[in-house]
């Protein structure tokens, strides 16, 4: 839940890390970026900017509709690789949530042409490593590899999205490891417990209330059958985006998409009901009790999502004020209530703006000794109120913006997180050709669209209110299965 100085990635399940946080994804500032001043610090985002914008993504599409976006960088002979399904947890109904990550780990159990675990040993004996993830928004798979290499994983990418093999044996036995992980990773955990409480309570209708691992109840039910139709129904090359970065060359790139993928055919893919959240008209609370050290309170508030870099001023303000409550090391949230007040041990607020559905501004923290989580809640809200009451000075907002548009452009260190951000972009609708006017439109966001945002959104009709009571503590969290270690 920490530091958004950047739209953040939707919530994530991997296949071997299933909650890899925005910040694992993204490479934070270098250190020594943050000691320039603000107008050296301008020119070289400036330059990055310009330099990034030299050199824009290709696209095409193969006749069957799968679409490719190739992005040069030639600094290191390496690869990423990545092939986006726009398919999701907020795409699965009651009675089969979290079947989209069930078949995520389905696609490492083998296919015509490869017995179970083969995909993955194949790209460890090449020197590559490889993973997966599932979000409530898509699922997507990639390797990283040495440019060479590329053909190799083209091969296996397109052998399992046609060919996947499923028995019920191998789903018997993966889906208790699926549920382990539900185990370890939410119902040990307090604070994935009280997100997902937060979520259920916050959304009525949308599907987004359902956690993506699944409720435990429905992963019991499941059948390899359950796995097999979403495959067939979902995973199609007109409903993917493969998305390569690094040392290619667009048209080699083309050449090999169409040999590898060119030949599947697409597919009828089911059009989703949109399941649209009614107006919240009141605020909404919900108390977990759990062994925990601390109590934690979180408060979501629905607010617009940026689906036109255009138009959503208010998107690219909220994520201007996100920075300025919680973006770099002395935002407000931690400096007024951890290290001046001494009030919480934590503050912080989140914001991601970019998703297929809708979206919510959190703000949250774990109070002090002798701070109750009644009155933590008062204290953030508060912060809120003072940028609503005073408004954001020209330094502050010129500050907040260097550290927001600094993170933006450190996402382009790493060949993966070039891939992730052009994926993410795609899979929201909004076009990754658009990711440098992202950049300027949030350098024209102006202190009054700040206040006025601040103002606008954070009342109690659009709250909801999470709460963590925290139990006596009666052992240490066991460690986690051998099998949930990669």
């Amino acid at each position: 839940m920490r530091n958004s100085a950047a739209p953040l990635l939707p919530a994530i399940l991997s296949r071997h890390h299933p909650r890899q946080s925005a910040q694992a994804l993204a490479p934070s500032p270098h250190p020594g970026m943050l000691m320039l001043t603000n107008a050296l610090l301008f020119l070289l985002l400036l330059a990055c900017s310009l330099a990034a914008s030299a050199a824009p993504a290709a696209e095409f599409t193969l006749k069957n509709g799968m679409k490719v976006i190739v992005k040069e960088d030639h600094r290191a002979p390496t690869v990423a690789h990545m092939v986006w399904y726009r398919i999701g947890g907020m795409d699965e109904v009651n009675g089969t949530t979290g079947v989209a990550h069930a078949l995520e780990h389905m696609m490492f159990k083998g296919t015509k042409k490869l017995k179970p675990g083969e995909f993955s040993e194949r790209v460890a004996a090449l020197g590559g490593r490889e993973n997966a993830f599932t979000s409530r928004d898509y699922t997507a798979y990639f390797q990283q590899i040495e440019k060479s290499r590329l053909p190799d994983m083209m091969a296996l990418e397109a052998d399992r999205m046609a060919n996947l093999r499923f028995t019920k044996a191998e789903f018997e036995q993966e889906i208790k490891v699926v549920m382990e992980e539900r185990r370890w990773r939410t119902e040990d955990k307090p604070i994935q417990k009280v997100y997902e409480a937060l979520h259920a309570v916050a959304w009525s209708a949308h599907p987004y209330r359902h956690p993506v691992v699944g409720w435990m109840n429905d992963l019991q039910n499941m059948t390899v059958e359950d796995a097999r139709a979403w495959h067939d129904r979902f995973y199609a090359p007109n409903n993917a985006v493969m998305v390569v970065t690094g040392d290619v060359v667009p048209e080699e790139v083309r050449r090999l998409a169409e040999k590898y993928f060119g030949g599947i055919k697409r597919k009828p893919v089911p059009v989703t009901k949109p399941q649209l959240e009614p107006a919240q008209q009141g605020l909404r609370r919900v108390t977990i009790k759990a062994p925990a050290e601390n109590p934690y309170v979180a408060l979501a508030f629905k607010v617009p999502k940026l689906a036109d870099v255009e138009k959503d001023d208010e998107a690219l303000a909220l994520d201007v004020l996100a920075t300025i409550l919680d973006g770099y090391d002395n935002a407000r949230l931690s400096a007024q209530l951890v290290r001046t007040q001494r009030v919480a041990n934590s503050a912080g607020a989140s914001y991601d703006a970019i998703a297929r559905g809708p979206v919510l501004f959190i703000l949250d923290g774990v109070p002090a000794q002798g701070t109750t989580t009644e009155q933590l809640e008062k204290l953030l809200r508060a912060e809120v109120e003072r940028v609503a009451r005073e408004g954001v000075s020209e330094s502050e907002l010129k500050r907040v913006k260097t550290q927001l548009i600094a993170s933006q452009i450190y996402k382009r260190d790493s060949i993966f997180g070039q891939a992730m951000e052009i994926g993410t972009m795609e899979m929201s609708g909004v076009s990754h050709r658009l990711l440098d006017r992202l950049i300027e439109r949030l350098g024209q966001v102006s202190a009054s669209q700040v206040q006025a945002v601040a103002s606008k959104y954070f009342g109690d009709d659009a709250l909801t209110i999470a709460t963590l009571v925290p139990l006596p503590l009666s052992q240490k969290p066991a460690a986690p299965p051998a099998g949930l270690r990669h």
